[in-house]
């Protein structure tokens, strides 16, 4: 049996990007040989420095013909519908693209090829599913949670996340706004620290995130291997997010958080998550018991400094966050897979 994989975002190795490997290997355990569609092979080395993962007889090649005499095709779709030429078709929104005509009739006939729409999230699902008219399943991304767990903490706030300003804003300059106002209200044994992908379209804001850091305790790590992160969420205590901060969801879904996998790594970790209360994140955490959700920069830090003076509650949601990150594990997601390709009329 053959599998093609196409992802036109290969190379902003983003939780996207890690979706795509885990459906290739995933192919590649059931005996399928998977080729991926990409021309320039040493995206290999990038995919496995920066997820962790190994993609040993999986196939990089320049073209797959739309999945052409293949036996599966998943595709990850950039807002338009492909024709698709595999024996059997999967159609995956990482985005909750909206207002892009998805309804339309030249959209519906090339949905005739696709057995099955798959989401990230049941976020993403509700945008698509009334853009596309399409009922799609819920398939979780999958996160390495066995390779993350608590070590001995120190008093780090963490953020992980893409620096690029291409089409989401992950908000760090608002993270580091707010640790400027926890340090100077008593708490200067704190550090932050923020880490991500600069490949795309960091540029400019990357320089003024560094340029704004001043004389505070605040390190930003560009580019940082799978090690290196699983080392960084081990150590901290503390968990930030203010993706999709400043965003109204109805209006801009694909601005906000759309599932959130450095949420769950972080929760794996034993870290304390406090992030923006929008998108995907709230179907991870219930505030207050994995975690905290806060809306304005003043509630982020008034919920982090009753996060730092309680530690007693402190470790019950620390244990309740890791508990929780379990279920989004890549056996669960190979499972859900392997059920949708065996049963895609089902979902």
């Amino acid at each position: 049996m053959r599998a093609a994989i196409i992802n036109p975002y290969l190379d902003s190795l983003g939780g996207g990007e890690r979706y795509s490997m885990a459906v290739a290997t995933t192919l590649r355990d059931l005996g399928y040989s998977v080729d991926v569609e990409w021309k320039d092979i040493k995206i290999i080395a990038k995919l496995e420095k920066r997820f962790g993962i190994s993609l040993n007889d999986v196939n990089f090649i320049p073209s797959t013909r739309r999945g052409e005499g293949y036996d599966m095709c998943f595709w990850v779709s950039d807002g338009s519908i492909p024709m698709l030429q595999a024996r059997k078709n999967l159609l995956h929104f990482q985005v909750p693209f909206h207002d892009v005509g998805g309804g339309s009739l030249l959209n519906r006939m090339k949905m005739f090829r696709i057995n099955k729409v798959i989401c990230n999230s049941d976020f993403t699902k509700n945008v698509v599913d009334k853009e596309f008219r399409v009922n799609s399943a819920v398939l979780y991304p999958p996160v390495s949670v066995e390779k993350f767990r608590p070590r001995r903490k120190e008093k780090y706030i963490i953020y992980v996340g893409r620096f690029s300003q291409l089409k989401q804003s992950k908000n760090q300059h608002m993270l580091i706004e707010a640790f400027k106002r926890l340090y100077k209200s008593g708490f200067s044994e704190w550090k932050l620290i923020l880490a991500g992908g600069s490949e795309l379209g960091a540029g400019e804001y990357l320089i003024q995130l560094k340029r704004s850091v001043g004389d505070y305790p605040i390190e930003i790590i560009e580019s940082s291997s799978f090690t290196q992160i699983v080392d960084l969420y081990g150590k901290a205590k503390i968990f930030w997010s203010a993706a999709g901060a400043g965003i109204d969801e109805r209006k801009e879904p694909e601005k906000v958080e759309h599932f959130g996998i450095s949420l769950v790594e972080a929760m794996a970790s034993g870290c304390i998550p406090l992030v923006y209360g929008s998108g995907g994140y709230k179907e991870i955490i219930e505030d207050g018991k994995e975690g905290y959700l806060w809306e304005t920069i003043q509630e982020l830090i008034k919920k982090t400094k009753s996060v730092i003076n309680t530690p007693s509650i402190a470790r019950e949601i620390s244990k309740s966050a890791v508990v929780k990150s379990k279920r989004y594990s890549y056996e669960r997601f190979k499972k859900g897979l392997t059920d949708i390709i065996s049963h895609p009329s089902k979902h």
